[in-house]
């Protein structure tokens, strides 16, 4: 468990982005404010339809943003990795979840009140940018993983969620494993395509000698036939 004394260290090394925008008597407001929860694999943090309350901050483990569709299908909307935010966006709509969020595997998340964050924003300009340009920059993401899921053949689509898992946490210390490990149903849920010819296709890959298989261990071999086959979809 990260205790609160280890708070300014990580803020200061890894958020600073938001750290630097507050003045002294502001971070002091959100040293007081701010407190931890550790959850388990699966746990779920927030659901769709709650109403939002807090801004929330990975600070280890991984955590999935998903929603619900038809036929009890899931679709992974986005993976995040420390230390992101998220559990905003619906507040600063006025609107309830639409989507919902859970741990990926065992991670600590830092929680902080959006009344308090809202009160910070009025009073300073460069926290208020620090929040337009955050969600502005995941507009443009979410606009280009729609054309993705929807324009790009299977091939395509389970290339770029290799590559974005790559991107997104790295590689183990061969540099070529995966440092996620998903089982066949998630690979298929951030994918948009069915368990199925998730697994059909990661055999294609292995046959064709771009990606080595163990379980749920993914070591890319050719991450530049990889990246071909993404944009060519």
């Amino acid at each position: 468990m990260i205790r609160k004394s280890a708070f300014e260290r990580i803020i200061g090394d890894d958020l600073s982005d938001l750290w630097y925008a507050l003045t002294q008597d502001e971070k002091r407001i959100i040293t007081d404010n701010f407190q931890y929860k550790e959850y388990k694999k699966n746990e779920v943090i927030y659901s769709e339809d709650e109403v939002p309350k807090n801004l929330y901050i990975l600070l280890n483990g991984k955590v999935k943003l998903y929603k619900s569709g038809l036929g009890d299908r899931t679709q992974i909307l986005r993976l995040y990795r420390p230390v992101q935010y998220f559990g905003h966006r619906a507040y600063f709509a006025r609107e309830r979840y639409v989507s919902s969020t859970a741990a990926f595997e065992s991670s600590v998340v830092g929680i902080l009140p959006m009344e308090i964050v809202e009160k910070l924003i009025h009073q300073n300009n460069e926290l208020a940018m620090f929040f337009i340009h955050e969600l502005s920059r995941r507009l443009g993401n979410s606009d280009s993983k729609i054309i993705s899921l929807t324009q790009k053949h299977i091939r395509g689509r389970l290339a770029e969620s290799l590559l974005l898992l790559a991107d997104n946490y790295g590689y183990e210390h061969d540099d070529a494993t995966l440092k996620i490990y998903m089982s066949r149903e998630d690979l298929a849920n951030m994918s948009n395509m069915t368990t199925s010819n998730a697994i059909r296709t990661l055999t294609n890959f292995v046959n064709e000698k771009l990606i080595l298989v163990d379980g749920r261990r993914i070591k890319i071999i050719n991450e530049d036939m990889l990246r071909k086959i993404s944009i060519t979809g």
